[in-house]
Parts: C-alpha cells; sequence; structure tokens
C-alpha cells in the first residue's frame, strides 16, 4: 500500500514537473522573438546582418537619432494611433454589450436569427469589402479622416458573441425585472446596472480590441494618405523605403516604438485578460 503511494506521489510530481518545463518552454518561444527584436533596436546595421544575437549592443541612441532625424516623428504617431484606438475600442465595447444585452435580455422572434446572421459576418475577412469599403468613404468625402478607422467599430461581430455568451452565464434577468419594477428605463438598467457586472468582460475585450486598432496597418495605409494623418504602424512600414534600407537597427527601433505601448497596457490589465476569458468561456 505504501510502495503504490509513493508511486502516486512520484507520477504526480513527474506530471506537475513536465507541465512547468512545457509552460517554461512556451513561454520562452513567445518571448524570443519580441526580446531580438529590442535587442536589434540597440545594434548598429553590420552587427544585425552578421547574425542574430541576445546580448543589447550600445547603437540605441545612434538609432533613434537616426530615426527621428528623419520623416519618422512618433509624437504625431503615437497621438494619431491613440485617437484611432481608444476611440474605436470604446464603440467597440460599449455597442457589442448593448447588442449582447438586447440578445440576451429581450425575447422577440428575429433573436435566433439574427445572432445567426452575426455569426456568418464573423466569417467574412475585412479584406473582401475592402475596395467597396474604401470607394463608399470615397463618395462621403471621409478618405484622409479617422471617422472610417472609428464608426465601423461599432458593429464587431466577434466582440458581440463574447459578450452574450459572458452575459448567458453571469446575467441574472431577475436584476432587470426588478429594476423595470422600479421605474428604471432600459438605457439606464445597462448603464447603471447590467455595464458595471460586465466590466471583466468589457476589460478583456477592450485591451483586444485596443490591440488590433493599435496594430491595424491594412484600413489605415488605404484611407489616410496624408503624412500628419499616419498612425505608427503607417510610418513604421515606410521606413523600408530607398532611404532606410541598409538602416535596420532604426527599423528595429520604430517598431520597438510601436510595440512598447501594447506591453504596457498588457502587464496593467493582464489579470482582466485571465478572468474575463475564464468567467465568459462559461456555458448556460
Amino acid at each position: 500500500m505504501e510502495r503504490v503511494e509513493k508511486t502516486g506521489t512520484f507520477n504526480r510530481k513527474l506530471t506537475k514537473t513536465i507541465i512547468y518545463v512545457v509552460c517554461i518552454g512556451l513561454a520562452l518561444l513567445s518571448i524570443l522573438p519580441f526580446w531580438i527584436m529590442f535587442v536589434n533596436a540597440t545594434r548598429s546595421t553590420p552587427e544585425i546582418q552578421s547574425g542574430v544575437s541576445l546580448i543589447p549592443s550600445s547603437h540605441m541612441m545612434t538609432n533613434l537619432h537616426v530615426l527621428l532625424d528623419k520623416s519618422f516623428d512618433p509624437i504625431k504617431g503615437f497621438l494619431n494611433s491613440f485617437i484611432i484606438s481608444s476611440s474605436a475600442t470604446i464603440c467597440t465595447v460599449y455597442f457589442s454589450s448593448l447588442t449582447a444585452y438586447g440578445l440576451v435580455a429581450y425575447d422577440w422572434k428575429l433573436r435566433g436569427p439574427f445572432f445567426t446572421f452575426i455569426l456568418c459576418v464573423m466569417m467574412i475577412p475585412a479584406q473582401a469589402s475592402a475596395i467597396g469599403f474604401y470607394q463608399f468613404m470615397y463618395k462621403l468625402h471621409w478618405t484622409n479622416s479617422f471617422l472610417p478607422l472609428i464608426l465601423p467599430a461599432i458593429a464587431a461581430p466577434a466582440v458581440v458573441f463574447f459578450m452574450r455568451q459572458y452575459l448567458l452565464a453571469t446575467l441574472s434577468l431577475e436584476i432587470v425585472e426588478a429594476a423595470r419594477v422600479d421605474g428604471s428605463g432600459e438605457f439606464k438598467t445597462f448603464n447603471r446596472i447590467i455595464l458595471p457586472l460586465m466590466m471583466p468582460a468589457v476589460a478583456t475585450q477592450a485591451i483586444f480590441a485596443f490591440v488590433g486598432n493599435w496594430n491595424n496597418l491594412f484600413m489605415p495605409l488605404i484611407l489616410l494618405t496624408q503624412k500628419e494623418k499616419y498612425t505608427m504602424p503607417i510610418m513604421v512600414s515606410l521606413l523600408r523605403g530607398d532611404i532606410y534600407k541598409t538602416e535596420f537597427g532604426s527599423i528595429y527601433m520604430g517598431l520597438s516604438l510601436t510595440a512598447l505601448p501594447l506591453f504596457v497596457v498588457y502587464f496593467l490589465l493582464s489579470r482582466y485578460i485571465i478572468a474575463g476569458v475564464a468567467l465568459g468561456g462559461v456555458k448556460e
């Protein structure tokens, strides 16, 4: 009996050790590309061309000086990216939460087909409608404007799906009924009662939406042609021109400056991601 217990304890420790080793290995594989990017931002072009290194060099200020000495304007790029990303994120999480609330709290005939339609829209890639969308924005004279990059964020099918699943697992309809009995209006009920209950899911999707809009290159590159409207990803994508074709250190410096705010957001709000995903993954 004692031998069986020792064998069971050994197997559990072995399994736990294997799990830790695999998780640590996956974490290192995830961190390695970003570490190489930050290291290359401190290296000169000949050093980068000589091979991969995991040890920072001493050319960071030189690369930064070369980057800022040209047409790259990180302050303007940060400001433009922040305006677009923050505004689009607010539109995404609020209206998606409102739509999900309507799908859960109200019983109407077309609720099922409407949700199926939302799921079908999720399968259509944005690139498939890019030409028509650009022509529509051109007719509205909205090119070189932030509005086409902000307002479409109101319709985010994937976020609606996540919010709906979250509400199905956490929302008690008795709360809604009690608010109605007390004379609370529908929007007041949503804004003051339902939305605070959804904060873990809202925070989670806000992070993902902000990161997605911050890294968005395709649509801004099509719609924005004035340099003062360029976002950080556009500025970085233009660094591989004739002037910068050998300045790899400056290119990596631009990439590092673009990715740095995303790391700050993840480190500050990572606990919301874990809590929101865990709660949103629970089914009825």
